[in-house]
């Protein structure tokens, strides 16, 4: 059973383009290292705090080695490593969902 991942991001308002560019560099590590990313999002309208990261993974077991490869991977070890020096992440937190509506089937009409 494929799991999401939907990690929440609270960032500095005046550090968006740190985030963003933080962003980028996942959506060229977390796809090498074993998950599907659907992708980040930053805020455009609204919030401008919120941020959120999405990524499918086959189960929190196939997440723990995903996790491994991830901290070793170049990019991957680089970007922490920017997010704790710049500091515009001020707190990060992750669910795991199950999709349970689906297969989606085409909407019928009368």
């Amino acid at each position: 059973m494929t799991i999401t991942c939907f990690i929440r991001y609270e960032i500095d308002p005046f550090k968006k383009e740190a985030f963003e560019e933080y962003a980028r560099n996942w959506g060229q590590a977390i796809p090498g290292c074993g998950a599907d990313l659907v992708g980040y999002f930053a805020p455009h309208e609204g919030s401008a705090t919120t941020a959120y990261g999405i990524y499918n993974i086959e189960s929190l077991a196939a997440y723990e080695a995903y996790r491994a490869r991830l901290s070793a991977h170049p990019l991957g070890k680089a970007n922490y490593d920017f997010a704790r020096r710049e500091r515009f992440i001020f707190k990060e937190d992750r669910i795991f969902l199950k999709l349970v509506s689906g297969p989606h089937a085409p909407q019928v009409l009368p």
